[in-house]
């Protein structure tokens, strides 16, 4: 028996609707407004493992923002974002992780630029 791990190269966080119609915590959802510099929550069910520094090579440290739909279903992405603390912990007995993400820049999804390639940031 072994410890079920996700790596996660992005934050996959549900539609804001989701927490105003009671389903989702605040947390587990994208925020109804996306501030660059700012540092917001999140709240994943399950232990992941997230991409964490600062580094000046190729990846820096950045990382999409995007919507999941369930199923593994995702958008494009919203934001690039810098992970800042992660912590698993148990709620009602289950794995969880939650921790802080800063945005470093947020996007319109309507334009057809591209600002990861994979999961490589471009600028």
């Amino acid at each position: 028996m072994g410890i079920q791990v996700e790596f996660n190269p992005d934050l996959a966080l549900r539609d804001y609707s989701e927490f105003e119609e009671g389903l989702r915590e605040k947390e587990e959802c994208i925020p109804k407004d996306l501030i660059e510099g700012e540092i917001y929550e999140f709240l994943k069910k399950g232990i992941r493992l997230f991409w964490l520094t600062d580094s000046p090579e190729w990846f820096c440290g950045e990382m999409p923002l995007v919507k999941t739909f369930g199923d593994e279903k995702l958008s494009r992405p919203f934001a690039s974002i810098k992970m800042i603390e992660v912590t698993h912990f148990l709620k009602d007995g289950k794995p969880y992780t939650k921790g802080k993400y800063k945005i470093v820049d947020v996007f319109d999804i309507m334009d057809n630029k591209i600002n990861f390639e994979s999961y490589k940031r471009l600028k």
